[in-house]
């Protein structure tokens, strides 16, 4: 578990560093990045709202279909 750990911690550390640089090493302005970043984690957000909508509207048809098997009984 601990090797686990180790290695998702440098993961992260990695991908902070990477995206770092690449931030400083952009050709683009700063405000423009900026635009780009907010437009993407926007985006992003956005799409995990519906996916949560839509496993929310799974888990709630599971649930009526298991009230109405249970009654059943």
């Amino acid at each position: 578990m601990r090797k686990l750990m180790d290695f998702l911690s440098g993961l992260v550390a990695g991908a902070l560093v990477g995206g770092a640089i690449g931030l400083l090493l952009s050709p683009q302005p700063g405000s423009e990045t900026q635009q780009g970043l907010r437009a993407r984690v926007t985006e992003i957000i956005e799409e995990g709202k519906r996916a949560a909508a839509q496993r929310r509207a799974e888990l709630e048809a599971e649930l009526a279909e298991a009230k109405k098997y249970r009654a059943g009984s």
